[in-house]
């Protein structure tokens, strides 16, 4: 299910964006900076601050991840079935392991949202659709160009 070119954007994505539902169908959507692949159809995000996305996968396990290259505009949205793994849990370590590579202990976490992807879709900027002859060197430098009108601000 992941490929190595979704693994290339999860690696290079800074943030990830996880959206869950109550059991009432209240939408939440929020970043999480500490994420990672455990294998080709599990994600593994860091519960750091995150109560409102904990309470929702313990009501409605139905999940959606998605992150992006910002530059060239591109990415994946991953749809599965999660669940908290908690600190009692005798996986936990296990699923902690390549979370706390990447914390390098910072970032204290007592749960983790393991997320079994059930599909895929790609995430393209809509520049790549209306212009088809648009490269992602040109879109970089469009981007690139606009952060720094921003930065100005």
């Amino acid at each position: 299910m992941l490929t190595d070119k979704i693994i290339e954007y999860l690696d290079r994505s800074v943030l990830c964006w996880l959206a869950t539902s109550s059991i009432d169908n209240e939408p939440n959507v929020s970043p999480k900076e500490v994420f990672t692949y455990y294998d080709l159809s599990t994600i593994l995000i860091a519960n750091i601050a995150s109560p409102q996305s904990v309470k929702n996968i313990n009501q409605n396990e139905n999940v959606c991840v998605s992150f992006i290259d910002v530059f060239v505009q591109k990415g994946f949205k991953l749809k599965g079935k999660a669940k908290i793994v908690k600190k009692t849990d005798t996986s936990f370590s296990t699923f902690a392991e390549p979370l706390m590579q990447i914390t390098k202990g910072e970032f204290p976490f007592s749960t983790i949202m393991v997320i079994n992807v059930t599909s895929v879709k790609p995430i393209i900027a809509p520049k790549y659709i209306l212009y088809p002859e648009t490269t992602e060197q040109q879109q970089i430098e469009s981007a690139k160009h606009a952060y720094r009108k921003q930065q100005k601000l």
